[in-house]
């Protein structure tokens, strides 16, 4: 019998760079960037804003008031976006100018969350290489944790990650990246390379393309989630291309939940033919503390979401999100005013969609449309 699933996702997770040093098992801490030359430095920022890390952390600490959310929540499932490569690969991908990498050692920072599966279609994957993705792909078939979004060819950055649930259904993730995300061209996928599922456009034909795919392993009570790595760092505009590419797949493609990520912050969400539209999810964990600009966006809160669909026909049931904060490499619950922040800006950003949220006396969001 089909049951109800709840799903978790945030938006970028990454666990590379300044949160790598502070983990048990510290990659090479040399970086190639104008800014710093040692990821070291990030630390040393995060602390002289917001007071000392000690070091070395635990494999959970990053997590801080997640963990507990994740165990009251109970999701069937646990989605991220992973914009960081695991890799102790020195061959970094000259003139990026930016290059994020975890230690293969600190895989169990993310066992120790429960991910169940990474979207990795973003424009840090290759950050260190092919090399480089080649130990990320392995690093995380080792522990379990499916992947989608980059392979060692087309065919396999372009399948779905498949993960089984209660009941009898599977949520099935498929990831895309674009290029308006910073993903260069040079990093898609070929019939005989690896990289990240890159698609072209936001057009009918990319949108005709997705269908063929979900076509192919689609099964009844199966939950496909889209998951886009596109647009812009900052602002809060949904372009016209980015609403109608939605539309279609939700309309043509059979698509049920769309799971946008690249913003920085937390972006408008839409309810469409009651399938759930994520625009942006903000960064659920970064090393950006002490790093200045674009203060009104406010990069350090951010949301945890936890969608309960019906598989028996991807319509979404309810929605609530808990209202988070980065501080000193952790994920913290906010306070009152963080998350009044967080409702108001969703509140502001969704009058145009129909939606709209409200806040509970412990501080959590849920959504109505």
């Amino acid at each position: 019998m089909l049951r109800p699933v709840k799903i978790f996702m945030s938006g970028d997770v990454m666990t590379g760079r300044g949160i790598d040093q502070v983990l048990p098992h510290p990659a090479n801490p040399k970086i190639y960037e104008s800014y710093l030359k040692s990821a070291r430095g990030y630390v040393k920022l995060a602390e002289e804003i917001n007071g000392r890390i000690t070091q070395p952390v635990s494999f959970t600490y990053i997590w801080g008031d997640a963990l507990e959310e994740w165990d009251r929540a109970a999701p069937h499932v646990r989605l991220i976006n992973l914009e960081t490569s695991i890799t102790s690969s020195s061959d970094y991908w000259k003139g990026k100018g930016i290059n994020y990498r975890m230690h293969p050692k600190n895989i169990a920072s993310l066992t120790a969350a429960g991910i169940d599966a990474c979207s990795l279609a973003n424009n840090h994957v290759l950050d260190w290489g092919y090399a480089g993705l080649s130990e990320t792909l392995e690093s995380l078939k080792n522990v379990d944790i499916q992947t989608a979004g980059a392979g060692k060819n087309i065919a396999a950055a372009g399948a779905p990650a498949v993960i089984p649930v209660a009941g009898g259904s599977r949520v099935l993730v498929f990831a895309f990246g674009l290029r308006s995300s910073g993903i260069p061209l040079s990093w898609a996928a070929g019939p005989d390379t690896g990289g990240v599922n890159l698609l072209p456009d936001l057009t009918a034909e990319s949108v005709r393309s997705i269908q063929r795919k979900i076509q192919e392993v689609r099964r009844s009570g199966d939950i496909v989630v889209a998951s886009i790595h596109w647009g812009a760092n900052w602002g809060y505009d949904v372009s016209r291309k980015q609403r109608r590419f939605a539309h279609a797949l939700i309309d043509d493609a059979g698509v049920d939940i769309l799971h946008g990520h690249s913003s920085h912050h937390v972006k408008a969400i839409e309810i469409y033919r009651d399938r759930l539209i994520l625009y942006g999810c903000g960064d659920f964990l970064n090393d950006y503390e002490g790093i200045r600009g674009y203060e009104e966006f406010r990069a350090d809160l951010s949301l945890m979401y936890f969608a309960t669909i019906n598989s028996a026909n991807g319509k979404l049931i309810r929605m609530e999100m808990t209202p988070t904060r980065i501080r000193r490499f952790k994920i913290n619950r906010v306070t009152g005013a963080d998350a009044a922040w967080l409702m108001d800006t969703l509140n502001r950003e969704g009058a145009s969609f129909g939606t709209r949220v409200n806040m509970d006396g412990d501080n959590r969001l849920a959504l109505h449309w």
